[in-house]
């Protein structure tokens, strides 16, 4: 493995844990910690944009540029991502196990639809 795959890895990991945790704190009631929920999903946000950079530096490489074709790519993708936490919030908070099972599925195909929307079939 590069180390530049590596220190991704690692910062992509730190990253997606404190979105999710923010959100999990944010979201959920029961906790009662919506600013510092708000706060720690900010952060990740912001630690894997950093990330981006970092492993765009590390392999001499630019930034992708903003066209209409990656703008509706990284919309898809967020609004697959959504609907995939829809159907999670479904099962485990509104106890809707059937319903939220077939939203959960239809977030996963979506988010599985985007590997040949970005790499093409060949």
């Amino acid at each position: 493995m590069k180390k530049s795959s590596f220190v991704a890895l690692i910062m992509g990991t730190v990253s997606g844990v404190l979105f999710a945790l923010g959100m999990c704190m944010a979201l959920l009631p029961e906790w009662n910690a919506f600013k510092e929920g708000v706060i720690f999903g900010v952060i990740g946000i912001v630690l894997g944009m950093i990330t981006a950079l970092i492993w765009c530096k590390m392999e001499n490489k630019k930034l992708p540029k903003m066209s209409g074709k990656n703008l509706f790519r990284t919309i898809y993708a967020v609004m697959a991502a959504l609907v995939l936490g829809v159907g999670m919030c479904m099962c485990l908070v509104w106890q809707q196990i059937i319903w939220g099972t077939l939203v959960g599925l239809l977030g996963i195909i979506m988010l599985i639809a985007l590997i040949p929307m970005i790499k093409g079939i060949k």
